[in-house]
């Protein structure tokens, strides 16, 4: 979810007690640091809203193309049996019976069709920002918005059988957005006990990796993060831990510092929100072996796995 656009803010550097935190990963999943090296052995290394890459050069409506073609000349990657969304059946009884999960699959397959209902400014508390973008693609015009859809539908059955109870912010079911505000409203009145919004990067070729966006404090205007800073904190080291163990994907090689989280207060989905809530960018979709990952419906079911059995840590405790 690559962008340049109004208030863009670099991804800030972590903070200093933030060093250790690729020890930490490790120590709260013991596959973690396994699932690294093996990475490294065979080759390996925007809401609404954009990626922390300074590499990146769409605006919000500058994809627009790019989504377009994938529904056009570019085309999809080709269906299988594992590539079929999941049914999505009745909340089951289960550890997270009582636990309401709300998943924000980014951006919207029909957003390059609005470009100015989109483009349109909306308060972010810091400042006023695109109500959305198109998101990026991969170069064979497999869209973004198709991605985080799919992985969504695979964690909604996957969080559903533990007992939880799961609304998406969007399912395809609307012309575009929502905008970045009502992202963030529909997990606060939700009551969401954890929000996670599911992207896929627009960087540039080589930069490979996942990482986790956590919210910084922020108290500005109708944004007040301060609360929910700790909580958010901790779902997103649990979700990148499990991350790694189940895909064996490593943390970003651009961001992030090799830890796989990234800071920032210059996000409207984050700056708004009243609950524990974080982004994941699952990988790179402009360089080739991410992406040759990323249009895996094999590897989308183990990014669903790892990304779910993060939030069922989270909750569990």
């Amino acid at each position: 979810m690559s962008y340049t656009g109004p208030g863009f803010d670099p991804p800030q550097p972590r903070r200093s007690r933030r060093g250790p935190l690729t020890v930490a990963l490790a120590a709260l999943v013991p596959g973690a640091l396994l699932g690294w090296a093996v990475y490294a052995a065979v080759g390996g290394s925007g809401d609404d809203e954009g990626s922390g890459s300074t590499t990146a050069s769409a605006s919000p409506s500058a994809p627009a193309s790019a989504s377009a073609s994938s529904r056009t000349s570019s085309p999809a990657p080709s269906a299988s049996s594992e590539d079929e969304k999941p049914s999505a059946p009745a909340a089951a009884s289960g550890p997270l019976e009582g636990k309401v999960v709300v998943i924000d699959p980014g951006h919207n397959p029909e957003n390059f069709k609005h470009t100015a209902e989109i483009n349109r400014q909306v308060d972010i508390g810091t400042n006023r920002k695109a109500c959305d973008t198109t998101g990026t693609s991969t170069n064979d015009g497999y869209a973004e918005a198709d991605f985080t859809l799919d992985v969504a539908h695979r964690m909604r059955t996957l969080l559903e059988k533990q007992g939880a109870t799961v609304k998406l912010t969007q399912d395809g079911d609307r012309p575009f957005g929502p905008c970045v505000d009502e992202r963030a409203r529909i997990g606060n009145e939700a009551k969401a006990d954890a929000v996670v919004s599911i992207h896929a990067d627009g960087s540039g070729t080589g930069n490979r990796g996942f990482h986790v966006i956590l919210p910084g404090a922020v108290d500005a205007g109708a944004a007040d993060t301060r609360a929910i800073v700790g909580p958010s904190d901790d779902l997103g080291t649990r979700i990148a831990g499990n991350f790694v163990r189940v895909t064996g994907s490593a943390p970003s090689n651009y961001v992030g510092d090799g830890t796989g989280l990234v800071t920032r207060k210059d996000l409207g989905g984050l700056n708004l929100s009243t609950v524990p809530k974080v982004f994941i960018e699952c990988g790179n979709m402009r360089d080739s072996k991410d992406a040759a990952l990323l249009t895996s419906g094999a590897w989308r079911q183990k990014a669903a796995q790892g990304i779910s059995d993060g939030i069922v840590s989270f909750l569990r405790g």
